[in-house]
């Protein structure tokens, strides 16, 4: 890889990353979500800076080709990022649903209320 495209990559990545925390400090993004985007690109960033670096892992991990790798490792990542979200959505959806009863438990007292009143 050249290291002109080096650099082109290197300051997409920071400014990906830039973006992304400045989300998060306006609170457009929280940050146990943000994270593992933030991991991520520090990762690519590191792998951008020392291309040599992802032929070494792969050859310690016994994978033939680097780019095996780095799709594996981007499938592992997506499943993660899946996994996380489903968990977020279930945790909402539980408390909509107890909301949503608490709310009518509310009010039909309301409505228990106003009979007594007359």
């Amino acid at each position: 890889m050249s290291i002109r495209l080096q650099i082109i990559i290197a300051v997409f990545i920071i400014g990906a990353l830039v973006v992304i925390v400045n989300m998060i400090r306006k609170k457009r993004l929280e940050l146990r979500y943000a994270l593992a985007w933030l991991l991520v690109g520090i990762g690519v960033l590191i792998l951008d800076c020392f291309p040599s670096l992802i032929d070494w892992i792969a050859q310690k991990l016994g994978i033939v080709n680097p780019v095996n790798m780095l799709f594996f490792l981007g499938f592992c990542f997506s499943l993660i990022i899946i996994f996380v979200l489903t968990i977020s959505v279930s945790r909402t959806s539980i408390r909509i649903k107890q909301l949503t009863q608490e709310l009518a438990l509310f009010e039909k007292q309301e409505d228990v209320k106003k009979k007594n009143e007359y």
